[in-house]
């Protein structure tokens, strides 16, 4: 067993507590099995479990140390289980000369079994036996069970024999790793000794291959329940890419096909060096002091870091905030560099393995490649490296030595020749990494090597990705390396930063090799129109390098490239581009989601912010690439639609040509191709339909969605109906998007806030026409709420039948608002200050108002109810949800047609939408 520091002594006094049971059954006349006896025993558990947690944690604040808090308490349990086993065979069910049969060994196993526990873990024990079960031994079973039950304990348990458990373990790899961590507690020693050393010889023995194989797929399936990245910015810390549980499936590993039983001893087998076993036990610490922060938090075995949880844990582990980056966000940077370095030590693991084990564990080899066993050749030009098994390796071990340039040199070979790493070659980088120096950063083929491996035609984001695991990346190029596991304290971005930027590099590749012409038709057809992809390349790397400065990053990060450019070989102009490109990377897609696209007046702005269009091909592509690497449920085809069109309404701008012909002959395509695709319309039923929409419902649509609003106002034409719903489903954006088509009033918009406020429906996304016999078409996004189709259609169908209801003023809106309409707890760990603005620059024709602050359930409904109760009518609105992070624009005048221009009406305004924002109301704003 593990030994226990004197100290931990402190979490329960064993003597006294069982003085205290033996003057309880003296004082019942030695009636052990009084049921007020049996009361009062577990009252006296009770608070001396409850004391040696308390104790426990308070211990956790003053040394910091996780795998400590885990040994405490599983020191604590271990006692706890002692003390109620005594009693029950010493008082309740004694037996005086017990047979053979009647003895038992009480065995922890599992997570339990290391003898390292969480405050709300399950306790894991096996009840073993020499025989078959007795009603002795099922009475002690059952007395210790329902005493740690009523303690509040949740138990996993099992009574097996001998033989049951050597059975079990042949067939049941669950069963098998269990036994591999068991540690007697309490009972007959030489019983669980007959068990280990039955194990080893019936289990074990000639069954390595087997156990690697199984545990290895297990870590993989594991990987992809959890979301195959440990870059997930609410991670699981035990479950998850990184976590706990790949620390603990190497340890079994190691001693399964080791023949180990301490962790030190993995140096002796040479699997690690000291070094590499001391970042074992920091990084095995590190995960243990957060989980176990994390369960004495919540007082619930909770292993998910959610938002709402992260700034506590931050708080309790002592981080400060600092110039730029919150208390937080450090946080959890030290956590996925932690998790890092789980990473690093997998393959460093796995890599011993295959040295040993490969042959006769094939499976392992799928770690690294699928490339069967060959012998060494040589790379044609290259003398220090090497193929061996179908894998780049080094010559030597003095390559990095010679010439530090072959630590970047040895991942363009590995692009150009199309070749996973060797994992000794991974090793050696790894072990290198100080050679990286100021000179060899300077180095002219260096970086030439560098910027080759950026714009590699071939899979620049897996070399990327493996230069980064290996600490090149962020050695190599210093900006980069502040930003490696950086996370953005928001619910936007899925990913740390440096994941993002990776990802978005390999969506342009992707873009580049035509793999993504369906989504990305615009940027596919200009990406071979470019006059030098080089800087595009080094604008999507660098574009949010800057992030965690107290600055901007968008204008530090044009610093950054600025300074980093001519060093990787670019020239003046060159350098500037991207500069350009990094500063402005965020315009295009805050203009195309929160401006008037028909508005000529914001068309005309952004040409003056692009002024050439090689800069606005350049920005678009950008654009797109940093939207979809946000994360999987981000981008759709309408944010791509609100891009091409505002491409298109700034081409002819920037061309020199004329924007209204350009703009009329766009109008002129789009609608002969729209009636290109109808289907049985008179000619008749077409004129009619194409003179209902404004030129502005053209431009903003795409084609799906214009046959399908066709088809919805059609029907309902046909069938005399004034309100008319239709429901699209779209699984992979994880959007559902209901069309209402009714009757124009200046509250429209906040009827159908507010009925999907009531429904429980939160808006992503709205889009709004108006119709030219007065009807308005409005579009709006919910965030999907189940994972399969049909039950998501039966959600929206609910939603379209209350906001039907509330639309025919057959249900009365304010009650099932309030009714429903409650702050979301994860929302509640976000800060953002509410804003509103109003401005009469950015149109010719409306007031722009622009509101940003945290979302919130039924946020919408307030806005807009708040916006007609200041008789105020919307020309258009644009809402866009960053995550937790909403920011509205609606292009507003008065009931006139005017601006608002009056200051003391402006300001009105102001403060009534910033009650709105804040969940308050105001005088001018009627409840």
């Amino acid at each position: 067993m593990m030994k226990i520091a004197p100290q931990e002594d402190g979490l329960i006094d064993v003597d006294q507590t069982r003085q205290a049971l033996q003057e309880l059954v003296e004082n019942h006349d030695g009636k052990s099995d009084d049921f007020k006896l049996r009361g009062k025993i577990l009252a006296l558990f009770k608070e001396r479990l409850g004391q040696g947690r308390k104790k426990a944690e308070e211990m956790l604040f003053e040394d910091g140390s996780g795998i400590l808090c885990a040994i405490r308490l599983s020191y604590l349990e271990d006692c706890l289980i002692r003390l109620i086993y005594d009693f029950a065979t010493t008082y309740v069910y004694r037996v005086v000369n017990p047979s053979d049969s009647e003895k038992m060994t009480v065995i922890a196993v599992g997570g339990y079994g290391r003898a390292t526990l969480g405050p709300q873990s399950d306790i894991d024990l096996l009840f073993l036996l020499p025989y078959k079960q007795t009603a002795w031994g099922e009475s002690v079973v059952e007395y210790i069970l329902y005493m740690l039950w009523d303690l509040g304990q949740k138990v996993g348990h099992s009574t097996r024999t001998l033989d049951d458990c050597v059975r079990l373990s042949k067939t049941d790899m669950t069963i098998r790793t269990a036994l591999l961590e068991a540690r007697p507690i309490c009972g007959e020693q030489p019983l669980y000794d007959s068990l280990i050393e039955r194990y080893d010889k019936e289990v074990m023995q000639d069954s390595g291959s087997e156990f690697m194989t199984a545990k290895l797929a297990e870590r993989d399936a594991r990987h992809t329940q959890q979301g195959n990245s440990r870059y997930m910015v609410e991670p699981n810390v035990k479950e998850g890419k990184g976590g706990l549980r790949d620390l603990h499936s190497l340890f079994w590993i190691g001693q399964y096909v080791y023949r180990v039983r301490k962790g030190k001893e993995l140096i002796e087998a040479g699997v690690f060096t000291a070094k590499e076993y001391s970042r074992f036990k920091r990084t095995n610490d590190f995960l243990w002091t957060v989980r176990c922060h994390l369960h004495f938090l919540t007082r619930r075995a909770e292993e998910r870091l959610s938002f709402d949880l992260q700034r506590e844990l931050a708080g309790r582990m002592g981080y400060a905030s600092r110039p730029g980056q919150h208390s937080v966000e450090r946080f959890m940077k030290h956590y996925f560099l932690v998790a890092k370095e789980v990473g690093d030590l997998t393959r460093i693991f796995c890599a011993a393995l295959e040295e040993d084990f490969g042959r006769q564990a094939p499976g392992i080899n799928r770690f690294f490649s699928s490339i069967p066993f060959r012998r060494r050749r040589k790379i044609r030009g290259q003398q220090d490296f090497v193929i061996e098994h179908g894998r780049l390796t080094i010559m030597d071990d003095e390559v990095f030595k010679r010439d530090p340039v072959n630590l970047i040199r040895i991942f363009a070979v590995a692009d150009k020749e199309n070749l996973a790493f060797h994992p000794d070659a991974m090793q050696l980088i790894r072990r290198s990494l100080r050679l990286i120096t100021r000179v060899v950063r300077k180095d002219k083929e260096a970086n030439r090597l560098f910027v080759k491996i950026l714009t590699s035609r071939r899979d620049p984001e897996s070399i990327l990705r493996r230069m980064n695991e290996a600490g090149v990346l962020g050695r190599f190029v210093p900006e980069f390396g502040k930003i490696v596991a950086m996370m953005q304290f928001n619910m936007y971005h899925h990913y740390t930063v440096d994941e993002h930027l990776l990802r978005s590099v390999g969506i342009l590749s992707e873009i580049e090799k035509r793999n993504l012409g369906e989504e990305h038709p615009l940027s596919h057809e200009l990406i071979r129109k470019l006059d030098d992809r080089v800087v595009l390349y080094m604008a999507v790397f660098l574009h949010d390098i800057a992030k965690g400065r107290p600055e901007d990053h968008s204008i530090a990060g044009a610093k950054v490239a600025r300074g980093l450019c001519p060093r990787f070989g670019l020239s003046r102009e060159q350098t500037e581009q991207v500069a350009w490109l990094v500063q402005e990377h965020l315009t295009m897609s805050t203009i195309s989601q929160s401006r008037d696209l028909a508005d000529r007046k914001t068309i005309l702005d952004f040409c003056h912010s692009v002024q050439t269009m090689e800069q606005m091909k350049m920005l678009l592509i950008l654009t797109v690439c940093d939207i979809k690497a946000v994360g999987p449920d981000v981008w759709n085809g309408w944010k791509g639609q609100l891009l091409r069109t505002l491409y298109y309404e700034a081409e002819p701008i920037l061309t020199g040509g004329h924007s209204k012909t350009s703009r009329d002959a766009r109008l002129a395509h789009m609608k002969e191709q729209f009636v290109a695709k109808l289907e049985g319309w008179s000619k008749k039923e077409v004129k009619s339909y194409l003179d209902l929409h404004y030129p502005a419902y053209w431009l903003r649509t795409d084609m799906d969605s214009a046959l399908e609003h066709a088809e919805l106002i059609r029907s309902a034409d046909k069938k005399g109906q004034s309100i008319a719903v239709s429901i699209k489903t779209l699984e992979f954006e994880a959007i559902t998007q209901i069309t209402i088509l009714a009757p124009d009033h200046p509250r429209l918009l906040s009827m159908i806030a507010g009925a999907c406020s009531a429904a429980g429906a939160n808006i992503m996304d709205a889009l709004i026409f108006t119709t030219t016999d007065g009807r308005a078409l409005d579009t709006i996004f919910i965030s999907r709420e189940f994972e399969e189709d049909k039950d998501e259609r039966r959600r929206a169908n609910r939603i379209v039948d209350l906001l039907t209801q509330v639309l025919k003023g057959e249900t009365r809106l304010p009650p099932l608002v309030a009714q429903k309409e409650k702050h979301k707890k994860r929302y509640r760990a976000f800060r953002r200050t509410p804003k509103v603005t109003l401005n009469n620059e950015l149109s010719n024709q409306a007031t722009v108002i622009e509101i940003s602050g945290l979302d919130r359930p039924g946020l919408l409904s307030d806005l807009t109810r708040a916006l007609s109760a200041l008789n105020l009518d919307i020309a258009s609105a644009h809402i866009i949800t960053y995550g937790e992070r909403v920011v509205d624009s609606f292009y507003v005048t008065d009931l006139t047609g005017a601006k608002i221009t009056n200051v003391d009406r402006k300001q009105a305004i102001e403060e009534t939408l910033l009650a709105a924002l804040k969940g308050k109301t105001t005088k001018s704003q009627p409840v």
